[in-house]
């Protein structure tokens, strides 16, 4: 009794053991992720709320912007529109101040309208600027003489007597009062978004200006500044050397700021994000400084709340988890005892029943399943044998199929004796890349071998559309240089995997025995004449399908009666041995040596002596070889 008491005490000192220890476990990566998902949101908040108000800032500023310029091209529109009738009406007063009432009439912004005569003004700065133009124009801001307090713009539109001659101008006086009035509705909805966003601010720190590209001020919140400070005495660097120079640089080339705020710039000693627009029809800009502070301080005042929420949660997690994990443990015990009757080999053993749908029940469903893993393995295989059988029988059929489009039946032209021609192709596994091809056209033989870069079924579908486009394109021209450059633009379009074609294509004129080729990166052929084995001379071209518009050359041998042209793939000189030693082009050229020059007996003594060269060493790549006899009987 005493013993079983102890182990009982045991068991559930054990039980809290585990439990605190998982706790603890829970809570630490709790802590971990929460506090990371803390510091990200705190970030993303800050990031989001200042790229929302710099978009916010751009947007209300370019409307302000298309406000100024609309209201400078209803000016400037008023005073195109009644040009015709100044200049028609010069010497009739009454007419002129009719129309000088209705331009300002249309339009209350014009605090005068008038004619400027040239010859009494030729001494003023803005008379040069004019002629200058020769042009209508906008004149630089100034004070009005009447009301030295108000900024104003006047367009100036030139008036020509009969003769074309500049006599006057047509001035429309402007006042800037409506754009200050526009700069306070602009630095209100500012404060409004700021407000929205719980940024802490008195009104004063967004602001918002019309400037010359000079930086000269013609809207300000200090009268005593507009036309007189600058704004670019107030522009230092913050942090990094030449911001401040960089940006300056961009207002004054009419240059839009971006819509990140990426650079912070020192604005009347005050860490701040500029916002800046060209306006249009105008050498003006409109810019808004905005404190980072104002921006940055609600991302801060999330990172805290989410602090909060974290340490809040933790808590009741702490204790959620402890009470879960201890009514988690108990049907363990259970499944522990049912599992060791399903481990003794009861595999038809009835399982405990468990309620939760947590791990343990993931735990109980996962010994229910190896209780018949054994038969649904069996049946898997089954099925993965059947499934095997059938590829391995559509490869067959793709290996028939591939084989047929090969010339195949020898003698290929019985009735001809000008010409013996045979070829051989051996895929390394069911389909293969090689090719091989020949047809007589105009007493002319095409014939072309090739080898597709890669092996398998995709080598194989490229060989197909080159077999293809080989006899397609043969059929209209006799140039091997002219088709094998028409392969290599058809099949360099749209070529996304990167497949390529190494290609022989020759002509042989059967008349003349003249052979014309032309060689796409391929190994050049073997010429057996007269008792003599040589290397084919040819030119370094790419393979098809590498470079679009690549110029392939065409070379010419002539063939005398008797001679052979021999073919081959890589398969052929690069087929290697268990030792990994190719076969070579110097056993090639031993055998063509010792070997008949016919084509079908030259071929099987290649085959013969590569077979015996590489031994039980498994195939590595595609096979083919193909050979051409000129037997001219003139």
């Amino acid at each position: 009794m005493p013993s079983s008491m102890q182990k009982e005490k045991k068991d559930k000192k054990y039980k809290r053991s585990y439990a605190r220890r998982l706790t603890r476990g829970v809570m630490l990566v709790l802590f971990v992720m929460m506090s990371g998902m803390g510091y990200l949101i705190y970030h993303l908040s800050k990031d989001i709320v200042v790229d929302f108000m710099a978009n916010v800032f751009h947007t209300n500023m370019q409307a302000s912007a298309r406000y100024i310029s609309n209201a400078m091209e209803d000016v400037s529109s008023a005073v195109r529109n009644n040009i015709y009738d100044v200049e028609h009406n010069l010497h009739d007063s009454e007419q002129l101040h009719s129309t000088f009432k209705r331009i300002e009439a249309l339009n209350p912004r014009v605090r005068n309208c008038d004619i400027v005569g040239v010859a009494a003004h030729q001494d003023e700065e803005w008379f040069h600027e004019a002629v200058a133009g020769d042009s209508a124009c906008w004149s630089k801001p100034y004070f009005d003489d009447n009301d030295a307090k108000t900024p104003v713009v006047a367009y100036l539109h030139p008036i020509r007597d009969g003769e074309g001659q500049l006599i006057a101008f047509l001035r429309a006086t402007l006042s800037l009062e409506f754009m200050t009035q526009q700069q306070q509705q602009q630095d209100s909805i500012f404060q409004a978004n700021a407000k929205f966003f719980a940024v802490s601010s008195d009104g004063s720190v967004f602001h918002s200006y019309v400037l010359m590209r000079d930086g000269t001020f013609l809207t300000h919140s200090e009268h005593r500044r507009i036309l007189k400070g600058n704004f670019f005495d107030h522009v230092k660097d913050a942090d990094d050397a030449g911001v401040a120079s960089k940006v300056i640089g961009q207002m004054k080339k009419g240059e839009r700021s971006k819509d990140e705020t990426d650079e912070v710039l020192l604005v009347n000693r005050a860490k701040t994000y500029l916002f800046y627009a060209p306006i249009e029809g105008s050498d003006w800009m409109l810019a808004v400084s905005v404190p980072t502070m104002a921006l940055d301080l609600f991302g801060v005042i999330v990172g805290i709340l989410m602090l909060l929420i974290i340490v809040f949660v933790l808590i009741v997690t702490f204790f959620a988890c402890h009470i879960a994990i201890q009514r988690a443990v108990k049907p363990l015990m259970q499944l522990a005892g049912a599992a060791d009757e399903v481990a003794g080999g009861h595999f038809d053993a009835t399982l405990p029943a468990i309620k939760s749908r947590d791990e343990i029940h993931l735990l109980r469903d996962s010994f229910e399943n190896m209780q018949h893993s054994l038969t649904a393995y069996i049946e898997e295989l089954k099925s993965a044998t059947a499934s095997k059988a059938s590829m391995e029988s559509e490869l067959k059929i793709a290996h028939d199929i591939q084989m047929s489009m090969l010339p195949k039946t020898y003698p290929a032209f019985p009735d001809r004796n000008d010409l013996d021609i045979y070829g051989f192709m051996m895929p390394a596994k069911a389909v293969g890349g090689d090719l091989y091809d020949f047809f007589i056209r105009d007493e002319k033989l095409f014939f072309c071998i090739g080898d597709v870069s890669g092996k398998g079924v995709p080598a194989s579908l490229l060989m197909a559309v080159t077999r293809f486009l080989f006899r397609n394109i043969a059929s209209y021209t006799p140039e091997p240089d002219h088709i094998i450059q028409a392969l290599n633009e058809a099949l360099s379009r749209n070529n996304d995997t990167g497949i390529f074609v190494t290609l022989f294509l020759g002509a042989l004129d059967l008349k003349t025995g003249l052979l014309s080729y032309s060689n796409a990166g391929h190994n050049p052929p073997l010429l057996l004449s007269g008792g003599e084995v040589s290397i084919v001379p040819c030119d370094s071209n790419v393979p098809v399908g590498v470079v679009s518009g690549w110029e392939f050359t065409a070379q010419q041998l002539q063939l005398a009666s008797g001679d052979t042209v021999f073919l081959y793939t890589d398969g052929l000189n690069e087929a290697e041995d268990n030792i990994h030693q190719q076969f070579g082009i110097d056993r090639m050229l031993t055998v063509a040596n010792a070997s008949s020059h016919q084509p079908q007996p030259l071929i099987e003594a290649m085959i013969a002596s590569v077979q015996q060269f590489i031994g039980n060493a498994e195939q590595s790549d595609d096979l083919t070889m193909l050979t051409v006899q000129y037997t001219n009987p003139d």
